[in-house]
């Protein structure tokens, strides 16, 4: 349990390091304002969509697909319990402005599966093979974020109604031509100064995700942010309640250990950026999904090596 819960502690703590790296650039105005806009489309565009390509492109075979097709049906099984849990709570966080209720919705659907997970995994687990893995099993959940989940964040009359626009981002994209290259073996033909230029971009994704949460945070006093008392709740069920329901659920339908290791990074992990970046985009209020961001990270460096070690005595 101990040797369990400094493994997860580690890389948890090195993640926050550089979350509070990025409050500290902000609040001491060592960076300009629009770092939080450039470190954000260097995630998008760069960071997240080498990490995608370079995992799959290595280890996305037949073989590899046919073997770990359970995991995606484990996962499209726990993105219903979430959908089914998040709706009439939502309602019960928000019942007036259907704005903020839909970030409750988000908050409660989506963890930060991304930036997090796709970060701790291979550092907690051991290796890229358990990222590929893992990437898997959030397929579900990347395309439920884009063809709804960024949806409900966006105003409905600016809302777009072309599913393949919504999925034709950057970090799909470059999953997807990973998944080609990898099915193809093609891999071998690519020149080596590429292959190593991609793995370099994909070990700056967690760490610069992270100063970017920092960043926006340092947008915001202390104050303003923990005064939310909803967002205390929220957490809670965040970061425990729901994993521990979506995980017994699963156990109940026979998923194995491993199964429920990929599904607790995937849903106990803490509050992402879009409830601050697209309210932000639109002129919304920014302030709830800040105040969620920053009290979920802080709860998350204990909560998350608690409960992988409580689930490696299962």
């Amino acid at each position: 349990m101990i040797d369990s819960f400094l493994g997860a502690l580690s890389p948890l703590l090195m993640l926050f390091l550089c979350m509070l790296s990025g409050y500290l650039l902000n609040k001491l105005k060592l960076m300009p304002e629009a770092t939080a806009t450039v470190l954000s489309k260097c995630e998008k565009y760069l960071f997240m969509p080498a990490l995608g390509y370079a995992t799959f492109s290595k280890y996305c075979t037949v073989a590899t697909i046919s073997e770990n097709a359970n995991i995606v049906i484990y996962s499209m099984i726990a993105i219903t319990i979430a959908i089914i849990i998040a709706i009439p709570l939502s309602k019960a966080f928000e019942k007036h402005d259907l704005n903020q209720r839909n970030i409750y919705k988000y908050a409660l659907v989506f963890a930060n599966h991304g930036f997090m997970g796709n970060a701790i995994v291979p550092l907690v687990l051991g290796g890229q093979e358990h990222l590929y893995k893992y990437l898997l099993f959030t397929l579900p959940l990347n395309f439920l974020t884009y063809i709804w989940g960024i949806n409900i964040l966006t105003p409905k009359e600016l809302r777009s109604g072309s599913l393949l626009k919504n999925l034709l981002n950057a970090p799909m994209v470059g999953m997807l031509l990973g998944m080609v290259v990898g099915l193809t073996g093609t891999q071998k033909l690519m020149p080596g100064f590429i292959i190593t230029t991609v793995e370099s971009l994909q070990n700056c994704m967690g760490p610069v995700a992270m100063i970017l949460t920092g960043f926006v945070i340092g947008n915001y006093s202390f104050k303003s942010l923990l005064s939310q008392k909803k967002v205390y709740i929220v957490t809670a069920l965040r970061l425990v309640a729901l994993p521990v329901v979506i995980l017994t659920i699963l156990l109940l339908c026979g998923a194995n250990e491993y199964i429920m290791m990929l599904s607790l990074f995937a849903y106990a992990t803490p509050l992402g950026l879009n409830t601050v970046v697209f309210p932000a985009i639109y002129g919304g209020d920014t302030q709830t999904g800040a105040s969620m961001a920053m009290i979920s990270h802080v709860f998350c460096v204990i909560t998350i090596p608690v409960m992988y070690g409580l689930l490696t005595l299962l």
